[in-house]
């Protein structure tokens, strides 16, 4: 039994998460953090998740809550740095969830996993990242004369645009071309803005109602054109993608480094 600490265990996915670890034979929650303003702070983390009392309390303590645990899996909107400094000092393993962190965090991140076992995914859906894959298999074989184009759509209470996939996404397609995607990005289009070149790789961001997350690739030529499509129905699609990377992580085969979907689903 691997032993888990839920960090933003009061949140919509937090929640799910130790809905679904309660619902697992192999994992085990031992720790649920919140932020140190929670009104939540004390509860009882299977209660807060509609679940029967499983008496772990909810604190905004982490590194009490390593104490007893392999694994962390963190959701949360803010500390994420913090908590992954805490987490490799006390020699755990690190799932982040959180999208959306600037590069400085990033690479941060990816100092620390120098010394730690680290995943950081813009996306814990297994079917995302197999998107990821054939995105990038696609622009790799089609020539220049097909336009790409990426198209997301959130709920409307989402804070960042473009989402972390979308702009994987854009990644995949700028590493299969030999383009940047830097300078050769196109977020919409608005007013005279000439023909489209064929190095642009076009990005629209929609929002709207409760949609928990559709991602398209388009790959459009003269004659016809080729559309990869993923929509995500349920929050549990990445909630079970993060279980499924703690698992990885935890096993006693992983060295220290900074992983990603990709290495748990054996894509690289």
């Amino acid at each position: 039994m691997f032993k888990i600490v839920v960090i933003g265990a009061a949140g919509r996915m937090g929640k799910r998460l130790v809905t679904l670890i309660s619902q697992s034979e192999d994992l085990v929650l031992t720790g649920a953090v919140e932020y140190a303003a929670c009104p939540l702070l004390g509860a009882d983390a299977g209660v807060v998740a509609g679940l029967p009392a499983n008496g772990v309390l909810i604190t905004d303590s982490l590194a009490s809550a390593l104490k007893d645990a392999d694994g962390v899996i963190d959701f949360s909107t803010d500390g994420v740095l913090e908590h992954a400094r805490t987490t490799v000092q006390a020699g755990k393993a690190l799932v982040i969830g959180t999208t959306g962190l600037d590069a400085t965090v990033k690479n941060e991140i990816a100092e620390l996993a120098k010394n730690g076992r680290i995943l950081l995914t813009t996306n814990m859906s297994v079917g995302v990242n197999l998107l990821f894959h054939l995105v990038k298999e696609v622009a790799q074989r089609l020539n220049d004369q097909y336009d790409i184009e990426i198209i997301e759509m959130h709920h409307n209470q989402k804070k960042d645009a473009p989402s972390g996939t979308a702009m994987t996404l854009a990644e995949k397609v700028a590493e299969a071309r030999g383009l940047s995607v830097k300078k050769d990005l196109r977020h919409g289009r608005v007013g005279i803005v000439g023909a489209r070149t064929r190095q642009e790789i076009g990005m629209h961001a929609v929002r709207g109602g409760d949609v928990v997350g559709d991602h398209t690739v388009i790959f459009a030529t003269q004659g016809e054109r080729i559309e990869l499509t993923h929509k995500a129905s349920s929050r549990d699609t990445f909630a079970m993608g993060a279980l499924t990377a703690i698992r990885f992580l935890c096993a006693p085969e992983c060295a220290c480094g900074l992983y990603t979907m990709q290495d748990v689903l054996h894509l690289n």
